[in-house]
């Protein structure tokens, strides 16, 4: 009998979250699951690691589901080091982190927890997948995403992935026949235009509100933006490895040695 691959799963948005709950369901139909998950929401924390205070680690038992739980006070890249070196006893076969409530397509990848610990795990040598659903709302249907999350799981799964990559999988808020399919995707150009809201409070101290809006300047139809808004699921590999290759031979052109 083929032994159930070990699947690590982990998310940025705490473990109590709709969307990480729907993520377990969908894993325990694949494997053993193991999940290890910030107790608070950590959104928009990025890479971030905690250096400079203790981390805690409890077990958890929140519902009837066979999945091994803890909860820490870390951040979603802490979640991937805390599993991977204390709590799992072998290197798992797969990370899954998400559902997110809400994108993380195009520039808000370099922002996303849910995708630092995806891209965390694959920097441990795991093959990952960071999953988002394009709606905010606590309370949003993931349900009509259970099946392409399970297609693209297997597919990892089956038939791997390359050292230094991991996917971004960003899915639209549809109906299941709504959704046309999925497309490989290249990520889009885009960016935030950002402002701060300048306020006083009661003592006459100034604080600060940052707002903006997204914009999306790439005009490509093989991109990340345009499939989610034809009703297609994203999936783009994304590489950690972060070195402008292509400026490498230039750069050596510099008279950078010279006094």
């Amino acid at each position: 009998m083929k032994k159930k691959p070990l699947i690590l799963v982990t998310n940025d948005d705490g473990i109590t979250a709709p969307g990480i709950r729907t993520l377990i369901k969908v894993m325990n139909t694949i494997g053993e699951v193991v999940v290890v998950a910030p107790d608070s929401p950590q959104s928009g924390m990025g890479h971030a690691i905690t250096v400079d205070a203790t981390l805690h680690c409890r077990k958890e038992h929140i519902d009837n589901g066979p999945q091994i739980e803890y909860s820490t006070s870390g951040t979603p890249a802490d979640c991937i080091k805390l599993a991977r070196h204390e709590i799992l006893d072998r290197v798992p076969d797969l990370c899954v982190s998400g559902i997110n409530h809400g994108s993380n397509s195009s520039i808000n990848v370099i922002y996303s927890g849910t995708m630092s610990a995806a891209i965390e795990a694959g920097i441990e040598g795991i093959p990952a997948i960071g999953f988002s659903l394009l709606d905010y709302n606590y309370d949003a249907n993931f349900s009509p995403s259970e099946p392409f999350i399970k297609t693209i799981t297997l597919n990892v799964l089956n038939n791997g992935l390359p050292k230094g990559v991991v996917l971004n999988v960003n899915i639209p808020n549809l109906p299941k026949k709504a959704i046309k399919g999925i497309k490989v995707c290249r990520q889009a150009k885009a960016n935030w235009v950002e402002k701060f809201d300048k306020r006083q409070n009661p003592q006459g101290k100034d604080y600060y509100w940052l707002t903006g809006k997204f914009v999306n300047l790439d005009k490509g139809e093989d991109t990340d933006e345009w499939a989610l808004k034809q009703g297609y699921i994203s999936v783009v590999p994304v590489q950690f490895d972060m070195t402008a290759h292509h400026f490498i031979q230039q750069l050596n052109s510099w008279s950078l040695n010279e006094e």
